[in-house]
């Protein structure tokens, strides 16, 4: 009897108590299961030049990424000009790049700014990227942006590639933003970035692209 009695039914208040537990025991599971999940993201540089500032604030974002995450550095050298006759047959350095995109879980792009805009390079790789328009791998991606630079930090460029990113469905992170000004004042003859206050910015940002990325994972 006394076994009988300890038994929940469906109707008791203990029944209820002890499925609302464990559905907030799940819950807890599931978030910290989604909070630990591994995020990697793919880096992009609209510079060629060896000596890139906005290359080597990749490789520094490398450094200063949150626990669970992971960030590899695309190669855009062997890209050639678009040429929309080639869509329908990727040219083999596109389809590698391309793939690369859509293995990604997030993507981080270090724009310089040439002539109030972006550099050619790295607007041809998005040209590529997104064609052809049905399935490309850039919707949908959540991205964030990132400049070292002159006097502004790259800001007119920055500008110009969210209106592009808007036209490509990227999801993009709106805050923080990272400009960095007078590039040749902060990184070392290394490519180290040794401003502080620059460096802070940068873990923020790495740090609010991943939180970014698995609340789009859901």
């Amino acid at each position: 009897m006394r076994f009988a009695r300890s038994l929940k039914s469906p109707g008791s208040s203990d029944y209820t108590r002890s499925l609302i537990a464990s559905g907030q025991r799940s819950a807890i599971i599931a978030r910290r299961m989604s909070s630990s999940a591994h995020i990697h993201i793919l880096g992009i540089s609209g510079s060629l030049r060896r000596g890139s500032f906005n290359t080597a604030l990749l490789r520094n974002a490398q450094a200063l990424l949150p626990e669970g995450a992971s960030l590899e550095i695309a190669d855009l050298s062997g890209i050639p000009l678009f040429n929309q006759d080639d869509e329908q047959t990727l040219p083999e350095a596109v389809r590698a790049f391309t793939a690369k995109i859509a293995d990604a879980d997030a993507l981080l792009f270090a724009v310089p700014e040439y002539n109030y805009s972006l550099p050619g390079v790295l607007k041809n790789a998005l040209d590529w990227a997104s064609r052809p328009a049905t399935g490309q791998p850039l919707s949908g991606k959540p991205a964030a942006i990132m400049g070292a630079g002159g006097r502004f930090g790259t800001a007119r460029a920055q500008l110009h590639f969210r209106q592009i990113a808007t036209s490509l469905n990227l999801q993009l992170l709106q805050k923080p933003e990272l400009m960095i000004p007078l590039a040749s004042q902060k990184f070392d003859a290394d490519g180290t970035l040794t401003d502080q206050e620059a460096r802070d910015q940068l873990r923020a940002l790495v740090g609010a692209l991943v939180q970014w990325a698995r609340r789009l994972r859901g």
